[in-house]
């Protein structure tokens, strides 16, 4: 581990790139999968013929936290790269350890803005089927208005904010643990 001036990494700082490597890795990977499956349960149900939500701050709050979680993946790709910057042998090229705190705590920020607007969007969405379970058991059987029951592409889209809730906790986590990673040196 020897550069060409005979300087060698310290372990703290190859540890800390390390877990920025792969808690980066971990973090890109995992919230690009539940990204993907929240989204394409989303598009399922604004596909959905019958889809009862009329409600437009929904479909906001749910479509901003859904993007959020690529701005989140990209970010936890950004660890990637400084990781690969922290393990640089030249000192004058590594990163100071300012720089590293600084992009943990925009991607806490990140996940944070992420999750709460997220959490605005699943609170209408639930609201809006409460009203609807509400309007169900108050008109019986009897109707052929179909928007007033729950169907299954209206779990669909609970199912994709609750896992756009888990994407955002995956990053907040990771980035959560560089920190600590970063300041236990």
């Amino acid at each position: 581990m020897t550069g060409e001036l005979g300087y060698s990494l310290p372990p703290a700082i190859r540890r800390i790139a390390a877990n920025f490597k792969r808690v980066g890795w971990a973090s890109v990977w995992i919230q690009v999968v539940v990204g993907v499956i929240a989204s394409i349960l989303f598009i399922f149900n604004a596909l959905e013929p019958n889809a009862g939500f009329t409600s437009a701050s929904a479909d906001l709050f749910t479509t901003i936290g859904l993007l959020t979680i690529f701005i989140s993946a990209f970010w936890g790709f950004r660890y990637v790269l400084l990781g690969r910057k922290l393990s640089t042998t030249n000192p004058d090229l590594r990163p100071k350890p300012k720089d590293a705190i600084r992009a943990i705590r925009i991607g806490i920020s990140i996940s944070l803005i992420g999750m709460l607007i997220t959490i605005f969007g699943a609170e209408v969405v639930i609201a809006d089927l409460w009203t609807r379970s509400l309007r169900q058991v108050a008109i019986g059987v009897t109707t052929q208005d179909s928007s007033a029951f729950i169907n299954a592409a209206d779990i669909a889209v609970v199912f994709s904010v609750i896992n756009a809730i888990f994407a955002h906790y995956i990053g907040l986590c990771a980035s959560i643990w560089l920190e600590y990673v970063t300041n236990r040196q």
